[in-house]
C-alpha cells in the first residue's frame, strides 16, 4: 500500500488510489477540486486512517496539476507555428477557452520547477525512509512531508487562478506582489522565488526597450505597448492606415513613433511600479530610438558618422533575414555617436544589477529608472538643442510667427493693403499673396538668414468657416455686439466673414525637431501669429486713415488757396468731421499701447526667460516643458484664453477697420451718423474692456504681471477711469475737498 500511495503523491493513480477523471491530456484544463480518491471499495482501511490518506494523496494531486501547468507552459511548439500567432489563430483549449503563449507563466513555469523538484526529492527520502524501517507507518510520510501541506495547497490556487482568469504578463507579476504578503515564511520565499523568474523576463523586456530602443513584446505582456496592437484590441484597427504608415519616410516613423507609436498599458502595468515611473520608462525608450535611428539627411549633413566595421557589415547581411537583427543592427551603426557605446553600457549594468538582485527593491528600481531617464534625456538634448540648432529655430519663430521681424510685416501689409480691401477668391487667394509676400522678403530679408525659406504662407478655406484666432478660444462665438444701426449690424456682419484673417504661416521642421515642434506647439504658435497680425493690421489701417486724410487736406488746402470760391464744400466735410479724429486717435492709442504691451512686456521678457532656462538645463524633458511654459505664458497674458476679453478685442478691431474704411469711402454728402455710432460701440467695448482688465481678478493675480504697465499707460491721464465710470459700476476716485474762497 505504501508504494501506491509513494506513486500517488508524485502523480500516479492505479486500483487503490483512483483518479475521478477518467480522461487527461495536455490541454485539459485544471480541475478546481481534488479528483484523488481512495478507491470505495477498499474495506481493510480504517475511517480515520482514510481520512489521513486522502489528505495526503491531496498532495499528489496538487503535483500533478503543477506539473502539468508548467509542462504546457513551457511548451515550445508555439515557436513552430508562429506566424500562424501572428495571423490572429490562437489555440483552443477543450473548453473552448483562448489560449495565448506567455513569456511570463513559463518564467512563473521555471520556478514551479524548482520547488517540485524538492518535493520529488522529498518524496524520494521518504521512500528510503519507509524502506529502512521495519513497521512503516502513515505518522512517517506526514512528518517528511509536513511543509508541503502549507506549499502546495497555495500554489494550486495560485495556478487556478491564473488559469481561470488567463492571467498574462504584468498581471501574474501582479498577482504574484500581492500573494507575497503572507505570514508564512517558507510560502512566502517560494512567492518571491516566483516573483523573481517573472522579474527576469521584465528585465530582458526593460533592457531591449532602454538600451536598444526595441519593444520584445510578441504576446503583448508588457506595460510598453505599441498603439496598433491596442488599436486591434479594441476593433478599432484599420489595415489601410496601418498600410500607409508602413511606407511613410524615415522622419514620418520617428514622429509617429515618438507621438503616438507607444503606450503604457495600464492592464499590464503592475501596481507596485508608479505611473511616474512608467512615463520614465516610456520616454527613455523611445529617446533610444530616436538617437538609435537618426535619418540619412541628418547623418549626412552633419558628417558625424565613421565608416562602419567589417563585423557591423555582416550582422547587416544577416539583417536582410532576420527583422530583429536588422533594427538593432541599425540602432549599432548608424547611432553609435548619439548614444555613446558607453552610455549604454551603463544603462545596461544599472539593469543587470537590478536583475541579480533576490529581491525586487522599489527604491533601488525607481532610482536606475530615474538615472537612465536622465541619461537619455541628456543626450536628446544634445542632439535637438546643440546639433538641430533648438535655438536658432526658436529666434526663426519669434521672428516670423510673433512678429519680431517688423519690418517684414509691415512692407508685406503695404504691399497686400489694396489686395485685402477686396475679398479673397477662392481659386487664387493664396498665391495673390505669394506676390507681397516674395517682394517683401526681397525688401527685408537679407541671404544670411536660412531659416526664411523654413516658413511658408497658407490661405486656408474662407468664407463662414474661417473665423479669426480668438474664435477657437473656450466660449467663443461669433461676436457682433452691435444693438442698433441695420447698416452696422450688417457691416460687422460682413467683417466677422473677412476671409483675410485665417491668413496663417506653416513652419517646415526636420529631423529631429519635429519632437520639440509638434503640431500642437506649430498650431498654438498660429493662433499668436493671426492675433498679432490682425492688431500690426488694424494700426497700420489707422496710420494710413491719418496719412491720407493729410495728404487730402494739404491737397484740398492748396485747391482752395487757388480758388477760394471752390472750397466752401470740403471746409464743411473737415469740420463734420472733426470729432471723429478724436476717435482716431483714441482707437490708434489703445492699439498700439495694446502691440506694445504684447510685444514688449510680453514676448520680450518671456523670451529671455526662455533663454535663462535654455542656457541652465541639459535635459530634454525640462526644456519641453520650459517651452510649453513659455507658449502658455504668451497666450495667457495676451488674454486669449479668456473668452470676455478676446471677444471684446475682436469687436475693438472690426470696428477699427471698419471706422478707417468708412471714412476713406466718405464723400461730402454722406451722412456722419454710421461714424457716430461706431465712435459709440468702440467707446463702449474699450470701456469695457478697461474695466475687466482693471479687475482684482486680472490685475491682482500672477498670470499678467505687466498688465499694470499697461493700465499705466492707458490711463496715464485718467482718461479711461473718467470715460468708464457707470459701464460696470466702476467706483470713481474721491474727490478732494474744494475750498470756497471768499
Amino acid at each position: 500500500m505504501f508504494h501506491e500511495l509513494l506513486l500517488s503523491l508524485l502523480g500516479y493513480t492505479g486500483d487503490l488510489i483512483i483518479d475521478q477523471r477518467e480522461q487527461l491530456s495536455s490541454n485539459t484544463s485544471i480541475s478546481d477540486e481534488c479528483t484523488f480518491k481512495l478507491a470505495p471499495d477498499i474495506s481493510f482501511i480504517e475511517p480515520s486512517n482514510r481520512e489521513l490518506i486522502e489528505r495526503i494523496i491531496a498532495l499528489g494531486f496538487y503535483y500533478r496539476e503543477l506539473d502539468r501547468f508548467a509542462t504546457k507552459s513551457r511548451n515550445l511548439s508555439w515557436i513552430r507555428s508562429a506566424n500562424a500567432y501572428s495571423l490572429g489563430f490562437i489555440p483552443e483549449t477543450l473548453d473552448g477557452k483562448a489560449e495565448k503563449p506567455s513569456v511570463y507563466r513559463r518564467a512563473l513555469a521555471n520556478g514551479l520547477l524548482e520547488i517540485l523538484s524538492i518535493y520529488r526529492s522529498a518524496v524520494l527520502h521518504l521512500e528510503q525512509k519507509l524502506l529502512s524501517e521495519t513497521m512503516p507507518i502513515l505518522a512517517t510520510v506526514t512528518q517528511g512531508l509536513n511543509k508541503f501541506f502549507v506549499l502546495l495547497p497555495p500554489l494550486y490556487e495560485l495556478i487556478l487562478e491564473i488559469e481561470r482568469d488567463n492571467i498574462l504578463g504584468g498581471q501574474l507579476l501582479n498577482l504574484l506582489h500581492k500573494r507575497c504578503h503572507c505570514g508564512v515564511p517558507e510560502l512566502q520565499a517560494c512567492i518571491k522565488r516566483l516573483l523573481w523568474q517573472g522579474h527576469q523576463v521584465m528585465y530582458k523586456q526593460l533592457a531591449s526597450w532602454m538600451v536598444y530602443g526595441i519593444l520584445q513584446d510578441q504576446h503583448g505582456e508588457f506595460f510598453i505597448r505599441r498603439q496598433e496592437d491596442r488599436d486591434r484590441e479594441h476593433g478599432s484597427y484599420h489595415p489601410d492606415i496601418a498600410g500607409k504608415l508602413a511606407h511613410l519616410s524615415t522622419d514620418d516613423t520617428t514622429l509617429t513613433d515618438w507621438h503616438l507609436g507607444f503606450h503604457i498599458s495600464l492592464d499590464m502595468l503592475p501596481e507596485y511600479i508608479p505611473m511616474r515611473v512608467a512615463e520614465s520608462i516610456l520616454f527613455a525608450g523611445k529617446a533610444v530610438r530616436v538617437l538609435r535611428n537618426p535619418t540619412p539627411a541628418f547623418q549626412s549633413d552633419t558628417a558625424m558618422f565613421h565608416q562602419l566595421p567589417r563585423s557591423f557589415q555582416k550582422i547587416q547581411g544577416l539583417a536582410e533575414r532576420f527583422p530583429f537583427l536588422k533594427e538593432a543592427a541599425n540602432s549599432q551603426g548608424l547611432g553609435e555617436d548619439l548614444l555613446p557605446q558607453s552610455e549604454a553600457d551603463k544603462i545596461e549594468a544599472m539593469l543587470l544589477e537590478l536583475k541579480e538582485s533576490s529581491e525586487f527593491h522599489k527604491r533601488s528600481f525607481e532610482c536606475a529608472v530615474d538615472s537612465i531617464h536622465a541619461i537619455a534625456a541628456s543626450h536628446l538634448w544634445q542632439l535637438v538643442v546643440v546639433r538641430a540648432d533648438l535655438n536658432g529655430h526658436l529666434k526663426a519663430l519669434k521672428d516670423y510667427f510673433l512678429l519680431a521681424k517688423g519690418d517684414f510685416f509691415q512692407y508685406f501689409l503695404e504691399e497686400s493693403r489694396q489686395l485685402m480691401r477686396l475679398p479673397p477668391r477662392q481659386t487664387t487667394a493664396e498665391a495673390d499673396l505669394m506676390v507681397p509676400f516674395q517682394l517683401a522678403a526681397i525688401k527685408t530679408i537679407g541671404e544670411e538668414d536660412k531659416y526664411f525659406s523654413k516658413v511658408s504662407l497658407r490661405m486656408p478655406s474662407f468664407g463662414i468657416s474661417v473665423k479669426s484666432s480668438q474664435s477657437d478660444l473656450p466660449k467663443a462665438a461669433n461676436y457682433a455686439d452691435v444693438s442698433s444701426g441695420s447698416s452696422l449690424s450688417n457691416a460687422s456682419s460682413e467683417l466677422s466673414l473677412d476671409g483675410w484673417d485665417g491668413i496663417a504661416l506653416e513652419y517646415s521642421v526636420d529631423w529631429p525637431l519635429h519632437l520639440f515642434f509638434t503640431q500642437e506647439v506649430l498650431s498654438m504658435y498660429r493662433r499668436v501669429f493671426q492675433y498679432l497680425l490682425r492688431l500690426k493690421r488694424t494700426q497700420m489701417e489707422l496710420e494710413k486713415l491719418w496719412a491720407s486724410v493729410m495728404h487730402h487736406g494739404h491737397s484740398d488746402f492748396a485747391k482752395h488757396q487757388k480758388g477760394r470760391d471752390k472750397g466752401s464744400k470740403t471746409q464743411q466735410t473737415r469740420q463734420r468731421l472733426q470729432p471723429m479724429w478724436h476717435v482716431r486717435e483714441h482707437m490708434a492709442f489703445l492699439v498700439r499701447n495694446l502691440q506694445f504691451y504684447i510685444q514688449v512686456d510680453v514676448i520680450e521678457s518671456q523670451w529671455n526667460i526662455l533663454q535663462t532656462r535654455i542656457q541652465e538645463s541639459h535635459d530634454f524633458t525640462e526644456l519641453e516643458g520650459f517651452h510649453q511654459e513659455y507658449l502658455a505664458a504668451l497666450i495667457s497674458q495676451s488674454f486669449l484664453d479668456i473668452g470676455s476679453v478676446s471677444r471684446i478685442l475682436d469687436s475693438i478691431m472690426k470696428l477699427c477697420l471698419q471706422f478707417c474704411w468708412k471714412i476713406e469711402n466718405l464723400d461730402s454728402y454722406s451722412n456722419t451718423s454710421e461714424l457716430e455710432h461706431i465712435a459709440e460701440e468702440f467707446n463702449k467695448k474699450s470701456n469695457s474692456l478697461y474695466t475687466i482688465l482693471r479687475s482684482s481678478r486680472l490685475a491682482g493675480s500672477q498670470r499678467a504681471p505687466f498688465l499694470r504697465r499697461f493700465l499705466l499707460r492707458l490711463n496715464l491721464n485718467s482718461f479711461f477711469e473718467a470715460t468708464a465710470r457707470g459701464v460696470l459700476n466702476v467706483r470713481p476716485r474721491p474727490a478732494l475737498p474744494v475750498l470756497n474762497q471768499e
